[in-house]
């Protein structure tokens, strides 16, 4: 039976720092255009759609880049490609601070975030190989809780625009907690002696070829997906239901992401102590009772709790499917966990469009949070399905590690 001490004298703990630091300040930057898009609308006008559709273009470019960088993250380790996702994350830093003319630079700035955002898939195999399997859901956890970087993104983005008169200095600004990251990251960060020989592109294929590789990525893009897409569009929804100024929105927008981001560890660990399987089930029917509630769209207060509830939920999910992931692919954790984020960025992705296209068609979020509640029901009757053969196989008693 696992205890904190044990954990603690287990792994590296330098490495599980960096790697929490690196997504830490990537994922602020990742969601950066989220919260600043209601301060952004006062030089382009765009409509809930083209709303929507900025703040879910960081979530693509990191969906796509999630892939490069897992194959990176087997190939040359997770230090160097952590490293190179830090330097490459400066070039669209300086791009919104100093040369956006238009509403296609900020297409093109927003896409190119999306180099933060792949960040997951070398920081957390960094912090896990560290860690023998019983351990591997308290650290992906905790490296995972640099999601709690979103809360720098709304709580100040928009403070820092008020203040200097301009959203744009807020790109030039993040430039220093980035290029601090890098330092800390280069001086500190280790990859672990136990990284899997690189592999060729054919063996890579076969993981694609497996159900389990896809079933991840689906209960990924409900957990990831919702807890990204709501983190990015809730500055949005608050401004829009319910009339609140900008640095108002993103004030609520922080409370709710904060449940979602220090939840992730617990639902790791939660997940190592009980089981993932039992955890997430217990996760995904919360998330779509909040979702349902939420779809009445009740008073502010009444919804603030609703969506703290709701995040915390999809945030402790985060944490509990990549307590099964190791388990189910250590020897691929690398390039598993590239596919499987960049099926919860799709999740992300896809959540602001439903919400902003829905709206603008009916003048109502009612429909497009009830489809997200569908959609958390669907997870848990396909997770109850998958689970009867995977304890056949490869898993403990409700998702526990099996003793080696």
């Amino acid at each position: 039976m696992s205890n904190p001490t044990s954990f603690w004298k287990s792994g590296h703990k330098p490495s599980l720092f960096s790697a929490f630091m690196y997504f830490d300040i990537s994922f602020m930057i990742w969601v950066l255009i989220g919260p600043l898009s209601v301060v952004i609308i006062g030089d382009y006008d765009m409509t809930p759609v083209q709303k929507a559709n900025l703040v879910a273009l960081p979530v693509l470019g990191g969906s796509i880049l999630r892939l490069v960088f897992g194959f990176l993250t087997d190939y040359i380790g997770p230090k160097r490609t952590g490293q190179l996702g830090m330097l490459l994350t400066m070039i669209p830093l300086v791009w919104g601070w100093k040369f956006v003319d238009s509403l296609s630079d900020l297409h093109i700035v927003a896409l190119m975030l999306g180099v933060a955002g792949a960040s997951f898939a070398a920081a957390l195999p960094l912090a896990s190989r560290w860690y023998p399997p019983q351990y591997q859901g308290l650290a992906m956890g905790i490296a995972g809780a640099g999601n709690s970087g979103t809360v720098f993104s709304t709580l100040f983005a928009n403070r820092i625009a008020q203040h200097f008169g301009s959203w744009e200095v807020v790109f030039g600004l993040a430039l220093i907690p980035i290029a601090i990251a890098f330092i800390v990251f280069t001086i500190f960060a280790k990859d672990s002696p136990n990284q899997p020989a690189p592999k060729k592109l054919s063996q890579y294929a076969k993981v694609l070829k497996q159900r389990d590789t896809w079933l991840f990525c689906i209960m990924y893009s409900v957990t990831f997906g919702g807890f990204v897409g709501l983190s990015n569009y809730l500055t949005i929804f608050f401004n829009a239901q319910y009339g609140l100024s900008p640095v108002r929105a993103a004030d609520f927008t922080t409370l709710c992401v904060i449940a979602g981001s220090f939840f992730r560890p617990i639902g790791g660990y939660l997940s190592d102590k009980l089981g993932g399987i039992k955890v997430l089930m217990i996760l995904y029917t919360g998330a779509a009772v909040m979702l349902a509630s939420i779809s009445s769209l009740p008073p502010l207060y009444l919804v603030i709790g609703l969506l703290f509830a709701g995040m915390m939920c999809l945030g402790a999910g985060n944490g509990s499917v990549f307590q099964l992931v190791p388990q189910r692919f250590g020897d691929e954790i690398g390039l598993v966990t590239g596919i499987v984020g960049a099926a919860g960025g799709l999740g992300g992705y896809a959540l602001p469009l439903i919400l902003g296209n829905l709206y603008q068609s009916t003048g109502s979020y009612t429909p497009g949070f009830l489809i997200l509640c569908g959609i958390a029901l669907l997870s848990v009757i396909m997770l109850a399905i998958a689970q009867l053969d995977w304890k056949k196989t490869w898993i403990g008693e409700g998702g526990k590690a099996r003793s080696v």
